[in-house]
């Protein structure tokens, strides 16, 4: 699947993470260039560049503690990266420079381009999942509460929750319990969606579930950088696929050539027990 490949999907409630209209399609919407994130003397990314293009999903593989995640909220600025620079759209931030980063509001500007859903779903135990989706829109974007509460109760349909709008946190599955988290995400209508491990908490049952709704993101045109370990959805969702190793991008390519014809030996190495349980699953089932 490619970004052309797409149908850009009906307007609605987080519309704003498809392609710009009228967008240079030669022109990255997001571009990172020489990242580098150190603690002290640990330099945990190292050098780090690539760019993600409007509707296009690019998927970051690679061992644990490889830097996947530490880049990802490098990117959004939960984590201030210690060098290189990061373009998004317009904006350019020098992290050598530090004049041209953001602060205050216009820090809080900056993230809000950015949807971001996490490993831990993170919602508030107190509200339902309509007033956990809403609380971006009401209280960072000052939309009217009625209008929120139906563009929330649109993006709860989406992600296929309709009918538990009232239900807290605890009344819910860890599956259902990610899928509120990124209707939240999509409320504030972002350019670029991040997606940090969102299956890792769960039960096996239920990853299937969340994997889908980001396959209908993605379908429809949504901007996407994905952190994950799920092999089979970087095969069949991925325009790009990067492998990082050591805090450094190793490779990267299409989602055909990496994952079907890796040429450095650390990625063949990795994707080869990928490869081994995906032939186990073949036998287990022609048997």
């Amino acid at each position: 699947m490619t970004a052309e490949d797409r149908s850009a999907g009906p307007p609605g409630p987080g519309a704003g993470v498809g392609p710009a209209a009228g967008a240079d399609p030669r022109r990255p919407m997001l571009a990172v260039r020489r990242l580098v994130k150190s603690y002290g003397d640990v330099e945990a990314v190292r050098g780090v560049s690539f760019d993600v293009h409007s509707g296009e999903v690019v998927v970051i593989i690679g061992p644990s503690g490889c830097g996947k995640s530490t880049t990802l909220r490098c990117i959004n600025l939960l984590e201030e990266p210690t060098g290189g620079t990061l373009r998004l759209d317009d904006r350019e931030l020098d992290f050598s420079a530090r004049r041209t980063l953001p602060s205050g509001r216009d820090l809080a500007r900056f993230r809000a381009r950015f949807g971001m859903v996490f490993q831990q779903f993170d919602l508030f135990a107190h509200k339902t999942a309509i007033e956990n989706v809403m609380i971006g829109q009401t209280v960072v974007r000052k939309v009217p509460r009625q209008r929120a509460h139906r563009e929330s109760r649109d993006l709860l349909r989406r992600v296929g929750l309709e009918g538990m709008e009232d239900r807290r946190p605890r009344e819910l599955s860890g599956g259902q319990q990610q899928r509120v988290a990124i209707a939240r995400a999509l409320a504030m209508s972002p350019e670029v969606l991040l997606f940090d491990e969102v299956t890792s908490a769960l039960d096996p049952e239920l990853v299937g579930e969340v994997l889908e709704v980001m396959k209908d993101l993605a379908r429809e045109g949504a901007t996407m950088v994905v952190v994950t370990h799920e092999m089979a959805f970087a095969r069949d969702v991925a325009d790009r696929v990067i492998f990082m190793d050591q805090g450094q991008v190793v490779e990267e390519g299409t989602a055909t050539e990496l994952m079907e014809s890796p040429g450095n030996p650390r990625t063949r190495t990795f994707l080869a027990r990928y490869h081994r349980g995906t032939q186990e699953s073949a036998g287990r089932e022609g048997g």
